[in-house]
């Protein structure tokens, strides 16, 4: 669905990202987790074609992301910002309504898929009336998780979806994020600094530093194989880790 090949992307200050290759499986969640610096907004950035590689190819499906193409090939991904990236002047259904409008939907299939988004994300009608300054975060964040599913994308982008939540909200989001997840099959690439939290939604984990790709594979691989020092040192500067191999070898044992 998404693949990275040798993708090279350098900034005033250094390389952003340097021969970079990946491809993430359908179906299957995907977390980019590194240090601040690494590039991983940047990968979700070039994948949404909010920039552009200076050598090599980003290619959603079997078309690369180019300028003449980008604003089509955008319709078959949702992005989710922090807090949502809400516009603050509509409310949240016009929000979450907003590309679907654009396209010039049916007013009838609007409602439609608006309703069955709803029950996805546990809102009501009542909070799609409100504007994103009477949400609380963790409404504001559905919110945004769904505007980027209105249009039903193959992929889903999500830069730091839970970073700015206090502990228990996002203790709640995550438990929804993992269930959503599961159900809907969806291609999902996310960025977080928490490995716990990649660990407990991710199928797999991209490790990056310098732009570069360290180690790819389950939690449990970077903890018990990790692929150098530097993976030993990230993983093992992270709380929780032994909660999150608990209950992930708990879920795999038979009832």
């Amino acid at each position: 669905m998404l693949t990275f090949e040798e993708v090279t992307l350098r900034l005033p200050e250094g390389f952003a990202l340097e021969c970079l290759s990946f491809a993430l499986e359908p179906g299957r969640t995907t977390a980019l987790v590194g240090p601040s610096g690494c590039g991983k907004s940047t990968v979700l950035r070039l994948a949404a074609a909010l920039l552009l590689p200076q050598s090599g190819r980003v290619s959603i499906g079997s078309q690369a992301l180019t300028p003449r193409n980008a604003n089509l090939l955008r319709h078959h991904l949702g992005y989710v910002l922090q807090e949502g990236g809400l516009f603050p002047h509509m409310t949240a259904g016009e929000n979450v309504t907003l590309m679907a409008r654009h396209l010039r939907w049916d007013v009838s299939r609007v409602h439609v898929r608006l309703t069955e988004l709803l029950a996805l994300i546990h809102l009501t009608p009542d909070h799609m009336a409100r504007r994103p300054a009477a949400l609380s975060g963790g409404e504001r964040q559905r919110v945004g998780l769904a505007r980027a599913l209105m249009l039903d994308p193959a992929l889903l982008l999500l830069d730091e979806p839970l970073g700015a939540l206090d502990p228990i909200v996002r203790h709640e989001l995550q438990r929804e994020l993992r269930q959503l997840f599961r159900a809907l099959r969806k291609s999902v690439l996310f960025v977080t600094h928490d490995i716990a939290e990649a660990g407990y939604l991710a199928d797999d984990l991209i490790l990056m530093r310098d732009g570069r790709i360290v180690q790819r594979g389950s939690l449990k691989e970077l903890v018990e194989a990790p692929a150098d020092a530097f993976v030993a040192d990230f993983v093992g500067a992270q709380r929780q880790l032994a909660d999150v191999l608990a209950q992930d070898e708990a879920l795999a044992e038979p009832a």
